[in-house]
């Protein structure tokens, strides 16, 4: 079982798909930092983390949320946010995070087992539907600062799901792997993502990757947890910035529209929404609207002609990954922008 978990851990970047990550050994700059820092503090560097390397920015951002969302030692328990990191990948049929993150809250005291968590869990569940924004009771058992890590786990993985859809498989275990064997490699797995020195993960460490920016409108929940603010702002400014030195302004309006038109209702379940998405539109620029808008709303309905129209005409893997970045992450931060804001404090999640 042990050399399967090795093999799993050390061929994983392999599982990648559509892009060429970039190998630990041959890292360079904000790429290489991100990666010894994961490696410090996540034990590896995942795929989902590593698909993001062909594109150093996004690659920064993605590390910024999920480290001081997820795995920063901050008011809620690692189990509340593995809770809520599960609930969100089933909502939005991610089977791969599912795995992974169902096997880490396996490995957690009280797990899945512990009741407390079924509101948090249930409420991930729900959250792409969640209400526009008001300030009344979020409905989670916890205080503002408590309730703002959870958001931020949430937008977190609405935003990685998408990214895992496109990049990866359905599971991180090989296909060969024998059936009975699946649940225990993937908890072995899981106790392996940990810090090396197994001291505490202290918020704030990774923001100096990226440059300070304003927290967008929609995310002011976060501001009840600084260093989630501060990598939710820098990330999404970041990804942004990189997105509007080549995408045309008419693709990143389309989508904002297309979002604000759909409101959290996953199009199909065939394409026919897709068709009329694109009017107005140059032709040259519909390849890149197409699966923008794919990667935003509907992950699962990416074709391989989507991704060789895309090619055509941007042929590298860092403009693929910048543009499904963009849409993920726009698409995410819509989702949160309805999160309603907690109106009180209350008792919080037991450790």
């Amino acid at each position: 079982m042990r050399p399967l978990v090795r093999g799993i851990l050390k061929g994983s970047l392999k599982q990648i798909r559509h892009v060429t990550a970039v190998p630990h050994a041959d890292a360079e700059d904000l790429v290489a930092q991100v990666y010894d820092q994961a490696r410090r503090e996540f034990g590896v560097v995942a795929p989902p983390l590593a698909l993001h390397s062909p594109a150093p920015v996004a690659l920064a951002g993605s590390w910024l949320m999920l480290r001081e969302t997820l795995l920063v030692d901050g008011r809620m328990s690692r189990a509340a946010k593995e809770a809520v990191a599960t609930g969100v990948s089933e909502a939005n049929e991610c089977p791969y995070c599912v795995e992974v993150h169902r096997a880490k809250l396996d490995t957690l005291p009280g797990g899945r087992d512990d009741r407390a968590l079924a509101p948090i869990a249930d409420w991930a569940r729900t959250s792409a539907a969640a209400a526009p924004a008001d300030p009344v009771d979020s409905g989670l058992p916890a205080d503002a600062a408590g309730v703002a890590e959870l958001y931020g786990v949430a937008v977190t993985f609405h935003y990685l799901n998408r990214m895992v859809r496109l990049f990866l498989p359905d599971s991180p275990v090989p296909d060969a792997a024998p059936a009975a064997g699946r649940g225990p490699v993937l908890r072995m797995v899981a106790r392996a993502m940990r810090p090396d020195s197994g001291a505490p993960v202290v918020a704030g460490a990774s923001l100096g990757l990226l440059p300070a920016a304003p927290l967008p409108a929609g995310l002011a929940w976060a501001g009840a947890a600084p260093a989630v603010a501060e990598a939710l702002a820098r990330a999404v400014a970041s990804v942004d910035a990189a997105a509007e030195r080549w995408i045309p302004e008419t693709v990143r309006e389309r989508l904002h529209v297309e979002l604000a038109l759909h409101q959290g209702v996953v199009p199909g379940p065939d394409r026919g929404w897709l068709a009329a998405s694109g009017d107005g539109l140059e032709p040259a620029d519909l390849p890149a609207a197409r699966l923008a808008l794919l990667v935003a709303l509907a992950p699962y309905q990416i074709t391989d002609a989507d991704l060789a129209e895309f090619r055509a005409a941007h042929p590298g893997d860092r403009e693929l990954v910048e543009l499904a970045s963009w849409a993920a992450l726009t698409a995410a931060v819509h989702i949160g922008g309805r999160f309603p804001n907690p109106a009180r404090p209350t008792t919080s999640a037991a450790r």
